[in-house]
């Protein structure tokens, strides 16, 4: 788990042809799958649903990275679970009993991520950092893709890194939003482990190239 990974985005992919998509993600240097849960309520954008994600989970040979924009996440963890969901992230800003609810994605089996929208401080994981296994820093505002990086997010790193370590825990931390080729060194020197990408793999003339390239760029 120490090694740095990308996480190629579904959101971005061709939903037409979604299966082709996922076997070259498969194909590629690739390590997980980030898959964008969104609900139409917690952000103003709605993407796959449980069908599509049980019919992408037939597919996919990597770890399944899912990230919940969504509201009341807890009513869903066993679900997600049963998907075939490996990790499952939930936002800060949407959990009001947050460590019940890594409690419960734990006891479903999976490796427990919080998000945190651009405006959310790092600091507020505080006293659950040992619970987490994964802190998704949003680079961008979530719902929708192709948007701006958000230049503020090397320092939030920098921050959630020195609370991390400060804390013995072992938490990665994922960036979600703007990551291309300019961005990813600078952000895994930052701290980042895991970098999501979307449009810059998917939009690109050779999606594997891409990827293959990303990893050299953070090896």
């Amino acid at each position: 788990m120490q090694y740095k990974k990308i996480a190629p985005s579904l959101l971005a992919a061709d939903f037409a042809n979604l299966q082709r998509d996922i076997e070259m993600v498969n194909a590629s240097e690739a390590d997980w799958f980030h898959i964008d849960i969104m609900d139409g309520v917690f952000v103003p954008n709605i993407s796959f649903g449980m069908p599509v994600l049980q019919a992408m989970a037939r597919h996919t040979q990597k770890t399944l990275d899912v990230h919940l924009m969504i509201v009341d996440p807890d009513r869903y963890v066993q679900t997600f679970a049963d998907l075939g969901a490996d990790v499952l992230t939930v936002h800060y800003e949407a959990c009001t009993h947050l460590h019940r609810s890594l409690q419960a994605i734990k006891n479903a089996g999976m490796k427990a991520g919080v998000a945190l929208n651009p405006h959310t401080p790092a600091h507020l994981l505080e006293d659950v950092i040992q619970d987490i296994d994964l802190v998704c820093l949003m680079s961008v505002n979530p719902g929708f893709g192709g948007q701006a990086f958000i230049e503020n997010t090397y320092d939030k790193i920098k921050k959630l890194k020195t609370l991390i370590n400060d804390n013995g825990a072992q938490t990665l931390i994922e960036i979600d939003g703007g990551v291309n080729d300019k961005n990813a060194k600078a952000l895994v020197d930052a701290g980042a482990d895991v970098l999501v990408a979307g449009s810059f793999v998917f939009k690109s003339d050779n999606p594997t190239d891409t990827i293959k390239n990303l990893k050299k760029v953070i090896a």
